[in-house]
């Protein structure tokens, strides 16, 4: 089972980016999906996740409004569309795999994360 995420990059400030997550060797049915990041010496921390058997995408309070989770089924793919991007989005981001449905955004339900995606947002 793998996780591995792209799009990353440099950005300035009220800026888009869209980050991709793609599985292979399972699929999704039975799974939630979640986005997280690490900033330095911060703690990592959840931002959006959705059950892939069917819901909507739920949000932490701080990216409410400016990212955007969805999924693709057929592509066994996630993505994060994140608008309005500040200095405080600055981060490492990942995707990852939890083994339950809804499993909401602490980091430790997860069981299987991708290697990571830089973003930095900047002037």
């Amino acid at each position: 089972l793998q996780l591995v995420e792209s799009g990353g990059g440099l950005v300035q400030p009220g800026g888009s980016l869209r980050l991709s997550c793609a599985a292979s060797r399972f699929t999704f049915d039975d799974y939630t999906i979640g986005w997280f990041r690490q900033a330095p010496g911060k703690e990592r921390e959840g931002l959006s996740y959705i059950s892939w058997r069917g819901g909507m995408a739920h949000y932490a309070d701080s990216v409410k409004g400016r990212f955007t989770m969805s999924r693709d089924n057929a592509k066994n793919m996630v993505a994060l569309q994140m608008m309005s991007l500040n200095p405080e989005d600055t981060a490492v981001y990942y995707c990852a795999a939890a083994l339950v449905p809804n499993a909401g955004l602490r980091p430790d339900e997860y069981t299987y994360w991708g290697q990571g995606t830089q973003v930095t947002v900047s002037s």
